[in-house]
Formats: C-alpha cells, sequence, structure tokens
C-alpha cells in the first residue's frame, strides 16, 4: 500500500504524541512503498535499496512495484563467495551488504517482481525471513574452500554453494511472466524506466581528498565501489535538496550508538551540555546499564554534540561509527522544539510507535552516515558541478 504525505503526517503525528517526550509534524514526506520486515535476514541492504527504487518510480509516476529481496540476495552472496575465494579470504565472507549491491545486481543480472521467486523464509515454512541456518551453512562452505591446502580448488564449488541458497531461496528464475506478459530477469529490469548509471553514491571523509571518488573501507564495501567524497555539510544539504525536490535517499548508517532506539529515535545527546541539568542529569549520572541509558538518550529531545568534520572522521576511524544498517529516507519532520528530523522507512516491520519509521536528527545523519544513494539530479547544482557530474 503506497503510503502518501497526508496519510503519513496524521497517522505519525498521532502516534508521537503518544510517544514519551516526542511530538513530531512532518514537513515534507515522499510517497513509499510498503515497510517489509527483514526479521532475522541480515540483508536490510537489498530491503532499503530495493524500497528506494520502488519509491523512485512511484517519483516519476510508475506505480507500485515490490521486487525481490531473495534474487538479490542470492546473486550477491554467490559474487561475494567468488570474490572471498579469490583473494584466499581476505574478502570477508558475510550476509551484509551496500546499496551499490543492488545497483551492481539490477544492471548485470536483472531484477525481478516478488511474486517471481519465493519470499525469504517461505520455503522454511516461516511468515518472516529467518536466514540463520542459511548464513551459517554457507558461512562454513566458502571458509572451508578459503582454507584448503591440498592443491588446486575443484570448480564446481560454485555449484555446490548455488545449490544451499536454492535449497533456502529458491531459484532465480531465468524467465517469468508479469501482468501477462513474459520477462527474464534482465529484460524486465530493461523494461522499467531506471537507468543504474543516473545514481550517485556519496559520503564524507578526511583521509580522501573532497570531491574525488573511493571505495569507502569498510568490510561490506567488499565490491570496493565507489563513493564521491564530499564536506559533511555538503553530505546534508544532498539529503536536504533531494527531499525537498521529492526524491528519495538509499541512507546507510551507523545505529550501534545509545541515542538511538528500536522505537523509533535516533539522536546523539551531549550529557555534558549545561542544559542536562537538575533532574535529568541526576537521572543520568545515577544509570549504569547501557539499555537503561539508551532508555533515557531516546525519551525525548535532548541537547545534541556539535557534529563536525573532525569527529565524523575520528568516529570512523576508531570503530565508533560502523557499516550497520541500510534504510530509506523519505521525509523531513520537526519536534515540538522546532528541530528538524530525517524520517526514514526502515525493514523492521511496523511493531514501533511510528509504523516502521524512525525519526534522526539532522545531527545524527551529519556524523553516523556511512553513505548515500540518489539520483544526480538530486544533488545541488554547485555540489554537481565541484564532481564534474
Amino acid at each position: 500500500m503506497i503510503m502518501g504525505a497526508v496519510a503519513v503526517s496524521i497517522s505519525l503525528t498521532a502516534m508521537a504524541q503518544d510517544d514519551a517526550g516526542f511530538q513530531f509534524t512532518t514537513v515534507k514526506s515522499l510517497p513509499i512503498s510498503s515497510v517489509k520486515n527483514q526479521n532475522r535476514s541480515s540483508t536490510c541492504w537489498a530491503f532499503s535499496t530495493l524500497s528506494f527504487f520502488e519509491s523512485e518510480l512511484l517519483r516519476m509516476g510508475k506505480g507500485e512495484y515490490d521486487f525481490s529481496e531473495a534474487f538479490v540476495v542470492s546473486k550477491t552472496m554467490m559474487d561475494r563467495a567468488t570474490k572471498s575465494v579469490r583473494t584466499h579470504g581476505d574478502v570477508s565472507f558475510s550476509p551484509g551488504g551496500f546499496a551499490s549491491d543492488v545497483e551492481y545486481c539490477w544492471k548485470h543480472y536483472g531484477i525481478i517482481p516478488q511474486d517471481a521467486m519465493p519470499a525469504m523464509g517461505k520455503l522454511q515454512g516461516l511468515d518472516l525471513p529467518n536466514n540463520s541456518e542459511l548464513d551459517e551453512l554457507a558461512e562454513a562452505y566458502v571458509k572451508t574452500i578459503t582454507k584448503k591446502e591440498d592443491g588446486p580448488i575443484n570448480p564446481m564449488w560454485k555449484q555446490g554453494l548455488q545449490g544451499i541458497y536454492d535449497t533456502y531461496l529458491g531459484k532465480c528464475p531465468e524467465e517469468f511472466t508479469y501482468n501477462g506478459k513474459k520477462y527474464t530477469p534482465k529484460s524486465f529490469a530493461e523494461s522499467l524506466p531506471i537507468n543504474i548509471d543516473d545514481y550517485v553514491t556519496i559520503t564524507s571523509f578526511t583521509h580522501v581528498p573532497f570531491y574525488e571518488q573511493f571505495a569507502i573501507e569498510v568490510p561490506d564495501n567488499w565490491r570496493w565501489a565507489l563513493a564521491w567524497n564530499v564536506t559533511m555539510d555538503e553530505m546534508v544539504q544532498v539529503i536536504d535538496n533531494a527531499i525537498n525536490k521529492g526524491y528519495p535517499v538509499a541512507w546507510g548508517a551507523d545505529v550501534s550508538e545509545l541515542g538511538f532506539s528500536r522505537h523509533g529515535i535516533g539522536q546523539l545527546p551531549d550529557v555534558s551540555s549545561p542544559d542536562m541539568k537538575g533532574s535529568d542529569m541526576a537521572r543520568w549520572t545515577g544509570l549504569v546499564y547501557n539499555s537503561d541509558k539508551r532508555t533515557f538518550l531516546t525519551s525525548k529531545p535532548l541537547p545534541e554534540i556539535k557534529a563536525t568534520q573532525e569527529a565524523r572522521q575520528l568516529g570512523y576511524d576508531n570503530w565508533e561509527t560502523t557499516d550497520d544498517h541500510g534504510m530509506l529516507i523519505y521525509g523531513i519532520a520537526k519536534d515540538q522544539n522546532g528541530k528538524e528530523y530525517y524520517m526514514a522507512k526502515n525493514s523492521w516491520g511496523t511493531d514501533n510507535p511510528y509504523k516502521g519509521t524512525w525519526y534522526f536528527t539532522k545531527t545524527f545523519a551529519a556524523m553516523k552516515t556511512i553513505d548515500i544513494m540518489v539520483h544526480k539530479d538530486a544533488i545541488p547544482k554547485e555540489i554537481a558541478k565541484k564532481l564534474g557530474l
């Protein structure tokens, strides 16, 4: 079901008033496809990026689509296993990924609708994805190949691994019928008004010159896909400009901070701030367990740290900022104090106060974004000029 700006504004504001300390008013909201639940699949990258392209088609007025995560996961994991074997295990093999993995799959293998392949979990008799056993088997299999010491590797290993993915996810179809017409995954992708070359990945770090491309050094960027490097402020400007011009944003970010809550909030409180006084400071200093600290730091709007390029880089270099999760930024909202937040569609179902939406402060986004993917036309002209786009 498509969620429009009016429906989102009304429902989320109402839910927000029931949540302790937060009252949100929607400023700008783009149409999105229905909220999915990745459950125990470790494939947020597939859910969030396919959701991004579904939103792109809504932006273009092409109607609602629901693409198959299982297809993208199967193709991507076989590619990742191949690179892991070729590098003798130096490239990690795990179920995580990047938005660029979906981009690569779309361009080289195609894409399929959800009903052309079983949804993840279905072949196991489950209502929701649970890839725990699949991931353990695949990892053990690939590890056996990469650690082989007794002679050449038998090229048949790929067939064995593909069999594992086919058993748990189903076979990727070579042909299928959609709305009465036959397609291959490639011809289906070509039938859609998506030009993959129009999409750009952007990040912001100081160990690489600004306005150049580089491969972000995180384990799940195993394809070594390139991102354009801009300043932190410019990265935020790109997000703002995209939403205000009607373009969704695929967002990869760190969600390991205590200021991130599974209830739908992300902020980076400054616990040393003079504004943290009286009962708030007394409560904070009395907390021992991180679970209690997280609850407190996401219970209401609090004064935040100052986002700086230097602090952002330090968080990346010391592993405080990691490539944890992917979501879809589709809107902007304000809290009761006038502070702006990004509205992000998550893939953890609708069992949270905002029915699948998370609210992140711009400080959180500035400090904790790993990368974003946007249509090139969503980039402000002055920034696009610096990138040569």
